[in-house]
């Protein structure tokens, strides 16, 4: 049996197999999908078919997403678990060298879509890595690690901000971490220099495009949002090749892109469930698991994973910008390439903030904005616009400019903006 087939037996049996909890989720999508799915699966296995079981999954793979979006619960989980066999199945149906970018991309989809919820991670890395091996040209996607001839960190310039009154507090030295449950752990503050010696800083640089295309191979896509601000009508959200990404910024060891005009964000995504050698660059603070007590007024919950720890990658050129907003959670934000200015304000701004309202539905393209800010704390142009937050709100605000290595720390509820000085990498810790 070759590589492919046993991939193929492998989801077979699993959807055999009505003790396995993820395959009985599957009754909740109907019978019909559940006989459809394992027909298509015994095709493939058999070797029979295999143009019309294509046809199939395409449409169990739409017709699921679809699905997805709307669903809750068991339903949901049922869902997923169809979408990602189905895409399984579809990227082993035909893979070869020609269909090989084709193959990865659907399980890479799989990975942007469904993450850890698809119950198959660990077996969909395996799978593109297969494939990445055996037919295209890992060759050109080394990384050979160089002297670092690069000057000391330095605290970055502030950059001014009308919107602000006031510098976000900063240490020289990490506080421990139960000076963080005792005394910081409502308001923010930065730690200059924090991940200094984090691999990502050192000897598995992001500021190298060669490195970050090393981690990840070739044939890879990654979720990415296009236009400045998604408060704008011509934003949207699109899938993009990860090498075409990092082309199209600024890295230390390649030409300056000249490319397109238009701001391309590869922004809160796992980027390190996806690439797991970048997981390996960073150091979690142990911030992260002290037990804090939140505000009253607000309904806190830490993340639903086993973890109870949300990493985002966030990637981007100059001119990026995250609007004022809110977040449900604790966030610890590392700032490991180039620069950004954050604005914060406490949650008792918020009446001055002029938030978008609720909506009763929301899309990809639509997202819900009712805990993002109409007001661009970025520009002095709206003062007219909204009276009370420039003058009620700004003597409240905060700002500071983040470089390499700091580590920022934003309270749950807290009003925060970011804005990109540079080309620009930064993972966030929600908790």
């Amino acid at each position: 049996m070759d590589w492919r087939n046993a991939f193929i037996q492998l989801i077979l049996e699993n959807l055999d197999d009505s003790t396995n909890p993820l395959t009985a989720s599957l009754h909740s999508c109907g019978p019909l999908f559940l006989a459809n799915i394992r027909s298509n699966a015994k095709n493939l296995a058999a070797g029979v078919s295999i143009p019309s079981s294509c046809a199939n999954l395409e449409i169990l793979r739409e017709r699921s997403r679809s699905q997805m979006a709307s669903s809750r619960g068991p339903s949901l989980t049922g869902w997923i678990r169809l979408y990602t066999d189905a895409s399984i199945l579809r990227c082993l149906a035909d893979v070869s060298a020609p269909t090989a970018v084709q193959s990865i991309g659907y399980l890479d989809g799989i990975i942007v879509t469904c993450g850890p919820a698809s119950g198959r991670l660990d077996l969909i890395l395996s799978l593109i890595e297969i494939i990445q091996y055996k037919y295209l040209p890992m060759e050109e996607f080394t990384f050979q690690a160089q002297p670092d001839t690069s000057p000391p960190l330095s605290q970055p310039e502030n950059f001014s901000l009308r919107s602000s009154s006031r510098d976000i507090p900063s240490f020289n030295r990490a506080p421990s971490v139960l000076t963080f449950q005792r005394n910081l752990s409502n308001r923010p503050f930065i730690v200059r220099g924090y991940g200094r010696d984090w691999p990502a800083l050192a000897e598995h640089p992001w500021r190298s495009a060669a490195y970050l295309r090393s981690v990840a191979g070739p044939g890879r896509v990654v979720p990415v949002e296009i236009g400045e601000d998604y408060r704008e009508s011509g934003w949207r959200q699109s899938m993009m090749s990860w090498e075409n990404l990092l082309s199209s910024l600024d890295f230390i060891d390649q030409p300056p892109a000249h490319g397109s005009t238009e701001i391309i964000y590869l922004a809160q995504h796992n980027l390190l469930m996806q690439f797991p050698a970048l997981r390996e660059d960073i150091i979690v603070p142990d911030y992260v698991y002290a037990a804090v007590d939140p505000p009253e007024y607000l309904e806190y919950k830490p993340p639903g994973n086993d973890e109870q720890l949300v990493l985002n990658g966030w990637l981007g050129p100059k001119g990026t910008i995250s609007p004022a907003h809110t977040d449900p959670y604790y966030n610890f934000f590392a700032q490991v390439v180039g620069r950004k200015t954050v604005w914060l304000a406490p949650p008792d701004v918020t009446p001055f903030m002029y938030p978008f309202e609720l909506t009763s539905h929301s899309s990809e393209s639509a997202p819900n904005m009712h805990n993002t800010s109409r007001v661009d704390v970025f520009s002095a142009k709206e003062e007219e616009d909204f009276p009370d937050f420039w003058e009620k709100g700004v003597r409240e605000a905060f700002h500071e400019t983040i470089g390499p290595g700091d580590l920022l720390f934003i309270p749950v509820g807290w009003w925060h903006a970011m804005r990109s000085e540079d080309t620009s990498f930064s993972v966030s810790m929600w908790f």
